[in-house]
């Protein structure tokens, strides 16, 4: 879950989710998806069969009990729309077009140069923006020999920002997770996850595991996985007696969110908060505290947060 480039099809590719308060409405929360690591101007950039959704689970049993779905309508790159529904009970577990509209038509802009639409005390905004993720790559793939470089600094994604009334949200102690349900075969196939950064790609190997840990419902992974979370971590050094304990923690793999308590991770996650070296610790196991990287300087101070994109020539590719 969370991972950059661990899908077939770039268009449902989730690369992160962010949970944080709103920055000037009281009483609201944001909520952003991003996905498609390759994302361009020149071509759309989601897929039209797609369902992008995030659910919350709000009473512990990593079921959902709220759910935000968005869907998108359009097959050229400037008569793009996006509608946002949000569903509750029973329907909160399905996918698609269930539960009620809150946001019906939103223009999508290929550029991400596009008007934030207001409806019914939420607000939406959906397109081109630059990645707002920060890290090392190169440094991660060479045995933690950082240069500081941020290729992810030169990207861009598509990006889905909505700032949600609290009430909405159904709770004050969320467990939120994000996936994407497209047509597979003939039948809609859950194909990506995103909760915490990293972990799949961290903790599971070969990628049949990465596969399969994205189709694989938060409620089942700590049947599935734990056994396999316990051996890399075992791999790593970290002591027998601790191993268990500290499976248990990253599974299942959902950001926890507490409306109550400072944002910022592993409480939600904030586009600034580095991840990237939370997660370097944990490889470590506290030898190393940094890749020299930090946020990105394009963020905005208000709604839609996300940068804007990089221009065409100037964007890198997942290669660089």
């Amino acid at each position: 879950m969370s991972d950059h480039f661990d899908t077939e099809d770039s268009r449902t590719d989730l690369t992160d989710l962010y949970v944080f308060p709103s920055a000037r409405l009281a009483d609201h929360t944001a909520l952003i998806l991003d996905f498609n690591p390759e994302a361009t101007a020149d071509e759309v950039s989601f897929d039209p069969a797609a369902s992008y959704e995030i659910k919350i689970d709000t009473d512990g049993d990593f079921e959902a009990d709220v759910a935000f779905h968005v869907l998108f309508e359009g097959s050229s790159t400037d008569h793009a729309t996006a509608t946002v529904y949000r569903a509750t009970g029973a329907a909160a577990r399905a996918t698609g077009s269930v539960g009620e509209p809150i946001i019906v038509g939103a223009a999508v802009p290929a550029d991400g140069y596009g008007e934030v639409t207001a409806a019914n005390d939420y607000r939406f905004f959906a397109g081109l923006r630059s990645d707002p993720h920060f890290k090392d790559v190169k440094g991660f793939r060479n045995n933690f020999q950082f240069t500081g470089d941020d290729p992810i600094a030169r990207r861009n994604v598509f990006g889905v920002a909505i700032d949600v009334p609290n009430a909405a949200l159904g709770g004050s102690f969320l467990r939120v997770w994000a996936r994407s349900v497209t047509l597979v075969d003939g039948q809609m196939k859950v194909v990506d996850q995103a909760g915490r950064p990293g972990i799949n790609n961290a903790f599971n190997e070969p990628e049949d595991d990465r596969l399969e840990f994205d189709e694989t419902p938060p409620v089942e992974q700590p049947a599935r996985f734990h056994k396999r979370f316990v051996k890399f971590l075992e791999a790593l050094g970290y002591p027998n007696d601790e191993v268990d304990a500290l499976a248990d923690a990253y599974l299942p793999d959902v950001l926890e969110y507490r409306l109550s308590e400072p944002s910022g991770y592993p409480n939600g996650r904030r586009l600034t908060d580095d991840t990237a070296d939370a997660l370097l610790v944990l490889l470590t196991r506290g030898r190393l505290r940094s890749d020299l990287v930090g946020p990105h300087t394009d963020l905005l101070p208000d709604f839609p947060y996300l940068g804007p994109p990089h221009p065409p020539g100037e964007a890198a590719t997942h290669t660089e």
